[in-house]
């Protein structure tokens, strides 16, 4: 029998928020993809942020060719250099005085951002006319009260004629967000120096053109499923000239071209004329990173349509390309997978090959276009401009690599005449998935909560590939907003034979550096911090399991009591919940999200599951509305584990707790 604490309890406030759990009855298999990471260089993600490069503008690639740079003494710059694609580098000669002194300075990505103790390796291309040049390289302090300016130093002979790579390590005396690197001519010999680069020697993984370590480390913590990469926006450009073109950032990264960022010069609000793409951060790590943080890859290509938001329309010439013109793109896509999974024989096999990996990374998504949309006749009438392209694309695709899956988006809304439009095309295209966008305010995520119960299970499946509550008024990171999504994950969860992948957006932004916001993980050049967002995402992927249990609460209908999911429905106080299976732990695992703004008494029966005493639990709760971490308080907001007691009887277990207002609760109860 149940105990009399269970019986104690006021029949009225048990009513209201009952829910079934049928642990015997098996739903769909929960995918391994379903929640995952989507990667785009906005808000620096990529130079200033997860790359580890700590210098800017370090080839003199940039239009300005010494921007981030302080030249002083006799610099020139050249353009007849060793390596391709960034022919730019700088010469430094005798300024002419003893006194007098030739170098630069770098300022790095709102400063250069060192730790005490911690080990810097600098390298440089250079070569040295004649006979023998020194340089002097610092770390340097340049507000300093001390009586130097310069707190790590190492010096380089350059004695080569033809150029070479020389490396230096620089160990910091001391911890600054501030820093710059100065690089001094010592002597009369002029020397010549290309693709200057500094690096910690703590990487991720050690590498040496490696990932920033906190901030990688955050992503494997995540323990993501699927990781989307480029982008988004960057990956169709303002022009087709700035799009995305994978095939410039692999091979040695000396020889990668430079790329404009859309995110330079779109808001002219949040203006950073700095902002272009290294491509250090290029495909060969993205697909590295995805293995190592243990993620399926899923590369997005360009179908050789511009952004339609900056160009909307599609018959401009020279802004998209015609229908007739698009093998280059998509061989481009042919290549991408090669390069992925062909064998060291190939040409791209090789190329991946000779960067470190002979071993493919067994590429099995690729997703074609991001945000593009067709038109109808009320909006433009040009007609099925991005899936005729689609097509092509696919059918390209499946003749070479049938078992390869792809991914067609509906469109930059999660409703509306586009999506309706797009939606029905993808079925028809037969792609495997389709990637859907919706940035929506707290009423949208409070009320569609059944968003997916409803759709098609007979056509593609469904990748929400970019979402993220966006707070009316208050676009910024919350705790509210960051509860909402995790109200609506409930929602991918219960429709996973429907919802195979998801992932909120954007993922990075530096703290002196952003444009778009809320955002997963914020950081400064030393600290970082995880957002409210990134736990409630933490909490789903590491408590995911592998099948849905069913999860319903009774409702009236005339005469009839029907079972109906907990969505936040007429009558359910704000609730969403949802439950699955974990075969590996045998374990149940059940979710409750409580958007109102009082406690909420909940009772779980948990059918046909017996003997189990306690339950463990796992929480978000808040301290206000408005609060989330920072940089000055990381951990504010964290999920805090306990446990809770499970009254048992021969047919089920029952769980009775008192939700606190607007939180997020996880119940782990082993079978």
């Amino acid at each position: 029998m149940l105990s009399a604490v269970v019986a104690s309890m006021t029949m009225t406030a048990i009513a209201q928020n009952v829910m079934d759990v049928n642990t015997k009855k098996l739903g769909a298999p929960i995918q391994p993809t379903m929640y995952g990471i989507f990667f785009e260089d906005i808000n620096y993600a990529a130079d200033g942020g997860l790359y580890g490069e700590l210098v800017k503008n370090r080839s003199f690639e940039f239009p300005q060719s010494l921007m981030g740079w302080q030249a002083f003494g006799r610099v020139d710059v050249k353009d007849d250099g060793p390596f391709e694609r960034c022919p730019h580098y700088v010469v430094l000669s005798d300024p002419g005085h003893n006194d007098r002194r030739s170098g630069l300075v770098n300022e790095g990505y709102f400063g250069i951002g060192v730790k005490q103790g911690e080990q810097y390796r600098f390298s440089v291309w250079a070569k040295v006319p004649k006979g023998v040049a020194t340089i002097r390289v610092q770390l340097i302090d340049e507000s300093s009260m001390d009586e130097r300016q310069e707190f790590a130093e190492q010096k380089v002979d350059v004695t080569s004629a033809e150029w070479k790579k020389y490396t230096v390590t620089l160990t910091s005396t001391k911890t600054l967000k501030q820093a710059k690197l100065r690089i001094f001519l010592q002597g009369l010999n002029s020397v010549a120096l290309e693709h200057i680069s500094l690096f910690p020697v703590n990487t991720y993984k050690n590498r040496e053109n490696g990932m920033r370590r906190d901030l990688a480390q955050a992503l494997e913590d995540l323990h993501p499923g699927i990781f989307r990469f480029p982008g988004g926006c960057i990956v169709e450009g303002s022009s087709l000239d700035e799009r995305y073109q994978w095939k410039n950032s692999v091979g040695p990264v000396e020889n990668r071209p430079l790329n404009h960022n859309r995110w330079e010069y779109t808001f002219d609000f949040r203006y950073f004329p700095d902002y272009y793409q290294s491509y250090g951060l290029g495909f060969f790590e993205f697909f590295q990173l995805a293995e190592d943080i243990g993620a399926e890859p899923l590369p997005v290509i360009s179908c050789g349509l511009s952004c339609q938001f900056q160009n909307p329309d599609p018959t401009k010439p020279g802004v998209h390309v015609a229908l007739d013109d698009l093998g280059p793109y998509i061989q481009d896509a042919l290549d991408l997978v090669e390069f992925a999974n062909g064998d060291v024989t190939t040409k791209w096999g090789k190329v991946r090959a000779d960067m470190g990996h002979p071993e493919p990374f067994n590429l099995k998504f690729l997703g074609v276009g991001n945000e593009q949309w067709d038109y109808d006749e009320q909006h433009g009438g040009y007609g099925p401009v991005f899936t005729e392209r689609l097509k092509k694309f696919s059918d390209a695709l499946r003749k070479k690599y049938p078992t390869l899956k792809l991914i067609g988006t509906t469109g930059p809304n999660s409703e509306g005449w586009d999506f309706d439009l797009l939606q029905p095309r993808m079925k028809e295209l037969k792609v495997d998935l389709y990637d859907e966008h919706y940035y929506r305010d707290e009423q949208w995520f409070l009320t569609h909560g059944l968003r997916y119960d409803t759709y098609d299970r007979k056509g593609p499946k469904v990748f929400a590939g970019e979402y993220a509550c966006h707070g009316k008024g208050k676009k910024w990171n919350h705790y509210e907003a960051a509860i909402l999504e995790a109200a609506h994950m409930t929602g991918f969860e219960r429709n996973a034979d429907i919802v195979h992948m998801s992932s909120p957006a954007p993922l990075f932004a530096h703290v002196d550096g952003w444009q778009w916001r809320p955002d997963q993980i914020w950081y400064d050049q030393t600290q970082m911090f995880k957002t409210v967002s990134y736990y409630v995402q933490q909490m789903y992927a590491t408590n995911k399991g592998t099948h849905v249990l069913p999860l319903t609460t009774r409702k009236q209908q005339g005469k009839k009591s029907v079972a109906v999911p907990v969505a936040n429905q007429e009558g359910q106080n704000g609730l969403f919940a949802s439950a699955a299976f974990d075969k590996d732990a045998n374990e149940v695992i059940v979710k409750v999200a409580n958007t109102s703004k009082t406690v909420q008494p909940i009772t779980l029966n948990l059918k046909d599951l017996t003997g189990a005493s306690t339950a463990r639990t796992l929480t978000l709760s808040h301290h206000g509305m408005d609060d989330e971490n920072s940089i000055e308080r990381p951990e504010l907001i964290t999920p805090q584990p306990g446990t809770i007691a499970v009254e048992a009887d021969k047919k089920q277990s029952v769980i009775n707790d008192q939700l606190p207002a607007m939180s997020f609760r996880i119940y782990r109860i082993k079978k």
